[in-house]
Protein backbone atom coordinates (compact mmCIF):
# COMPACT_ATOMS: atom_id res chain seq x y z
CA UNK A 1 0.00 0.00 0.00
CA UNK A 2 1.21 3.32 -0.55
CA UNK A 3 2.38 5.29 2.08
CA UNK A 4 0.68 8.25 3.33
CA UNK A 5 0.69 11.81 1.57
CA UNK A 6 3.82 13.84 2.09
CA UNK A 7 2.48 17.41 3.10
CA UNK A 8 3.99 20.45 0.94
CA UNK A 9 5.62 21.57 4.18
CA UNK A 10 8.17 19.05 3.86
CA UNK A 11 10.62 20.40 1.69
CA UNK A 12 12.12 18.05 -1.09
CA UNK A 13 14.90 17.81 -3.23
CA UNK A 14 12.83 17.45 -6.72
CA UNK A 15 15.12 17.72 -10.15
CA UNK A 16 13.64 18.92 -13.03
CA UNK A 17 14.61 17.61 -16.36
CA UNK A 18 13.82 19.93 -18.63
CA UNK A 19 14.41 24.04 -19.16
CA UNK A 20 11.48 24.68 -22.02
CA UNK A 21 8.58 26.89 -20.71
CA UNK A 22 6.59 24.36 -18.62
CA UNK A 23 9.88 22.61 -16.81
CA UNK A 24 11.09 26.45 -16.06
CA UNK A 25 7.70 26.84 -14.39
CA UNK A 26 7.85 23.76 -12.47
CA UNK A 27 11.04 24.74 -11.07
CA UNK A 28 9.96 27.94 -10.16
CA UNK A 29 7.04 26.30 -8.52
CA UNK A 30 8.64 23.74 -6.86
CA UNK A 31 10.82 26.55 -4.99
CA UNK A 32 7.37 28.94 -4.52
CA UNK A 33 6.45 25.40 -2.43
CA UNK A 34 9.64 25.11 -0.69
CA UNK A 35 11.89 22.58 -1.97
CA UNK A 36 15.12 22.46 -3.40
CA UNK A 37 15.04 22.24 -6.92
CA UNK A 38 17.66 21.44 -9.29
CA UNK A 39 17.45 21.74 -13.35
CA UNK A 40 18.94 19.42 -16.16
CA UNK A 41 18.20 20.86 -19.88
CA UNK A 42 19.18 19.18 -23.53
CA UNK A 43 22.52 20.13 -23.39
CA UNK A 44 23.40 18.82 -19.30
CA UNK A 45 21.75 15.39 -20.18
CA UNK A 46 22.62 14.11 -23.64
CA UNK A 47 21.04 10.62 -24.25
CA UNK A 48 20.49 10.75 -20.20
CA UNK A 49 24.20 10.99 -19.63
CA UNK A 50 23.67 12.54 -16.53
CA UNK A 51 21.23 10.84 -14.82
CA UNK A 52 23.39 8.52 -12.86
CA UNK A 53 22.71 6.61 -9.55
CA UNK A 54 25.41 8.91 -7.80
CA UNK A 55 23.42 11.94 -9.08
CA UNK A 56 20.05 10.47 -8.67
CA UNK A 57 20.50 9.11 -4.77
CA UNK A 58 19.79 12.62 -2.86
CA UNK A 59 17.24 13.26 -5.19
CA UNK A 60 13.30 12.72 -3.30
CA UNK A 61 11.68 13.01 -7.24
CA UNK A 62 12.41 13.55 -10.52
CA UNK A 63 10.06 15.41 -12.71
CA UNK A 64 10.47 15.38 -16.73
CA UNK A 65 9.04 17.64 -18.87
CA UNK A 66 11.41 17.35 -21.78
CA UNK A 67 10.64 15.80 -25.54
CA UNK A 68 9.23 12.54 -26.88
CA UNK A 69 12.70 12.16 -28.49
CA UNK A 70 14.63 12.83 -24.65
CA UNK A 71 12.40 11.09 -22.69
CA UNK A 72 11.86 7.47 -22.87
CA UNK A 73 15.88 6.97 -22.12
CA UNK A 74 15.44 9.49 -19.29
CA UNK A 75 12.98 7.25 -17.22
CA UNK A 76 14.75 4.46 -18.24
CA UNK A 77 18.05 5.66 -16.60
CA UNK A 78 15.93 7.16 -13.32
CA UNK A 79 13.66 3.76 -12.72
CA UNK A 80 17.25 1.67 -13.05
CA UNK A 81 18.41 3.93 -10.46
CA UNK A 82 14.89 3.64 -8.44
CA UNK A 83 14.54 7.25 -8.58
CA UNK A 84 11.17 8.23 -8.33
CA UNK A 85 10.21 10.31 -11.39
CA UNK A 86 7.27 12.37 -12.63
CA UNK A 87 6.40 12.37 -16.39
CA UNK A 88 4.60 15.26 -18.09
CA UNK A 89 6.30 14.08 -21.26
CA UNK A 90 3.94 12.82 -24.02
CA UNK A 91 4.43 11.50 -27.34
CA UNK A 92 5.60 7.64 -25.81
CA UNK A 93 2.67 6.00 -24.59
CA UNK A 94 2.98 3.22 -27.24
CA UNK A 95 5.66 2.31 -24.78
CA UNK A 96 3.52 2.11 -21.70
CA UNK A 97 3.52 -1.63 -21.45
CA UNK A 98 6.78 -1.78 -21.21
CA UNK A 99 7.48 1.02 -18.99
CA UNK A 100 5.32 -0.54 -16.47
CA UNK A 101 7.18 -3.71 -16.69
CA UNK A 102 10.05 -1.96 -16.12
CA UNK A 103 8.99 0.17 -13.04
CA UNK A 104 7.97 -2.87 -11.28
CA UNK A 105 10.65 -4.90 -11.80
CA UNK A 106 12.69 -2.26 -10.45
CA UNK A 107 10.30 -1.63 -6.97
CA UNK A 108 10.34 2.72 -7.35
CA UNK A 109 7.10 4.95 -7.97
CA UNK A 110 6.24 6.65 -11.25
CA UNK A 111 3.67 8.69 -12.00
CA UNK A 112 2.71 9.59 -15.58
CA UNK A 113 -0.28 12.31 -17.10
CA UNK A 114 -1.75 13.36 -20.48
CA UNK A 115 -2.19 16.77 -18.48
CA UNK A 116 -1.26 17.92 -15.20
CA UNK A 117 -4.02 20.46 -15.20
CA UNK A 118 -6.54 19.26 -12.47
CA UNK A 119 -9.27 21.78 -14.89
CA UNK A 120 -8.26 19.41 -17.97
CA UNK A 121 -8.85 16.37 -15.38
CA UNK A 122 -12.52 17.82 -14.32
CA UNK A 123 -12.74 17.95 -18.25
CA UNK A 124 -11.97 14.27 -18.58
CA UNK A 125 -14.92 13.51 -16.39
CA UNK A 126 -17.27 16.10 -17.84
CA UNK A 127 -16.35 13.99 -21.49
CA UNK A 128 -16.80 10.87 -20.30
CA UNK A 129 -20.29 12.18 -18.72
CA UNK A 130 -21.12 13.44 -22.00
CA UNK A 131 -19.80 10.54 -24.38
CA UNK A 132 -23.04 9.04 -23.61
CA UNK A 133 -24.74 11.14 -26.46
CA UNK A 134 -22.77 9.37 -28.77
CA UNK A 135 -25.77 6.23 -27.93
CA UNK A 136 -28.55 8.43 -28.53
CA UNK A 137 -27.54 9.92 -31.97
CA UNK A 138 -25.14 12.49 -31.75
CA UNK A 139 -21.70 12.32 -34.00
CA UNK A 140 -18.48 13.59 -31.94
CA UNK A 141 -15.25 14.95 -33.22
CA UNK A 142 -11.80 16.46 -30.74
CA UNK A 143 -9.93 19.58 -31.52
CA UNK A 144 -6.97 20.35 -30.01
CA UNK A 145 -5.12 23.35 -30.51
CA UNK A 146 -1.27 24.04 -29.31
CA UNK A 147 1.73 26.48 -30.05
CA UNK A 148 3.35 25.91 -33.08
CA UNK A 149 6.58 24.46 -31.04
CA UNK A 150 4.80 21.24 -29.75
CA UNK A 151 6.50 18.31 -31.10
CA UNK A 152 3.71 15.96 -30.96
CA UNK A 153 0.30 15.74 -32.72
CA UNK A 154 -2.24 14.62 -31.69
CA UNK A 155 -1.45 16.04 -27.81
CA UNK A 156 -1.52 13.79 -25.06
CA UNK A 157 -4.31 15.31 -24.01
CA UNK A 158 -6.45 14.75 -26.64
CA UNK A 159 -5.54 11.18 -26.63
CA UNK A 160 -6.35 10.45 -23.14
CA UNK A 161 -9.75 12.42 -24.14
CA UNK A 162 -10.27 9.82 -27.11
CA UNK A 163 -9.68 6.77 -24.83
CA UNK A 164 -11.68 7.88 -22.10
CA UNK A 165 -14.85 8.49 -25.00
CA UNK A 166 -14.24 4.86 -26.42
CA UNK A 167 -13.81 3.44 -22.83
CA UNK A 168 -17.51 4.92 -21.89
CA UNK A 169 -19.64 4.47 -25.06
CA UNK A 170 -17.39 2.31 -27.74
CA UNK A 171 -16.89 5.46 -30.13
CA UNK A 172 -13.49 6.38 -31.73
CA UNK A 173 -13.85 9.90 -32.41
CA UNK A 174 -11.70 11.97 -34.67
CA UNK A 175 -8.83 13.89 -33.57
CA UNK A 176 -8.07 17.27 -35.72
CA UNK A 177 -4.87 18.89 -34.48
CA UNK A 178 -3.72 22.79 -35.34
CA UNK A 179 -0.33 24.17 -34.39
CA UNK A 180 -0.70 27.90 -33.84
CA UNK A 181 1.31 30.91 -32.28
CA UNK A 182 1.87 30.74 -28.50
CA UNK A 183 -1.45 28.64 -27.62
CA UNK A 184 -0.93 27.32 -24.24
CA UNK A 185 -3.07 24.17 -25.16
CA UNK A 186 -7.30 24.42 -26.18
CA UNK A 187 -8.97 21.37 -26.44
CA UNK A 188 -12.68 20.59 -27.57
CA UNK A 189 -14.93 17.92 -27.74
CA UNK A 190 -18.06 18.72 -29.84
CA UNK A 191 -20.78 16.56 -30.26
CA UNK A 192 -23.55 17.11 -32.94
CA UNK A 193 -26.96 16.06 -34.10
CA UNK A 194 -30.15 16.91 -36.28
CA UNK A 195 -31.59 19.24 -33.58
CA UNK A 196 -28.62 20.96 -31.44
CA UNK A 197 -24.75 21.01 -30.74
CA UNK A 198 -22.84 20.52 -27.41
CA UNK A 199 -19.77 22.05 -27.40
CA UNK A 200 -16.89 21.18 -24.29
CA UNK A 201 -14.34 23.26 -24.36
CA UNK A 202 -11.11 23.59 -21.97
CA UNK A 203 -8.59 26.20 -22.80
CA UNK A 204 -5.22 27.00 -20.91
CA UNK A 205 -4.99 30.62 -19.75
CA UNK A 206 -1.53 29.92 -18.65
CA UNK A 207 1.26 26.73 -17.99
CA UNK A 208 0.75 27.19 -14.44
CA UNK A 209 -2.21 25.06 -13.60
CA UNK A 210 0.32 22.45 -15.40
CA UNK A 211 3.25 22.96 -13.14
CA UNK A 212 1.46 23.24 -9.72
CA UNK A 213 -0.34 20.03 -10.98
CA UNK A 214 3.26 18.06 -11.41
CA UNK A 215 4.61 19.46 -8.60
CA UNK A 216 1.80 18.65 -6.26
CA UNK A 217 1.82 15.22 -7.96
CA UNK A 218 5.60 15.27 -6.62
CA UNK A 219 4.93 15.79 -3.71
CA UNK A 220 1.97 12.61 -3.62
CA UNK A 221 4.61 10.45 -5.03
CA UNK A 222 7.42 11.08 -2.67
CA UNK A 223 8.18 7.77 -0.95
CA UNK A 224 5.62 5.77 -2.62
CA UNK A 225 6.23 2.18 -4.71
CA UNK A 226 3.96 1.96 -8.09
CA UNK A 227 3.04 2.92 -11.27
CA UNK A 228 -0.02 5.75 -11.04
CA UNK A 229 -1.85 7.93 -14.48
CA UNK A 230 -2.29 11.54 -12.94
CA UNK A 231 -5.95 11.47 -13.87
CA UNK A 232 -6.77 8.42 -11.42
CA UNK A 233 -5.01 10.02 -8.40
CA UNK A 234 -5.50 13.78 -8.59
CA UNK A 235 -8.17 14.05 -6.17
CA UNK A 236 -5.57 12.68 -3.10
CA UNK A 237 -3.42 15.95 -4.22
Amino acid sequence: MPSAVKSCSGSMKILVLGRGKTGSLVAEVGRQRGHEVSVLGAADNPNASALNPAKLKPIDVVIDFTTPHAVLANIAACVHARANTVVGTTGWYAELPRIRKMVEENGTGFLYGANFSVGVNLFFDIARSAAAGLQHGYSGQIFERHHVHKKDAPSGTAIAMQYIIREACGAELEITSFREGDVVGMHEVVLNSPEDTIYLCHDAKSRRGFAEGAVRAAEWLSGKKGFFDFKDIWRQL
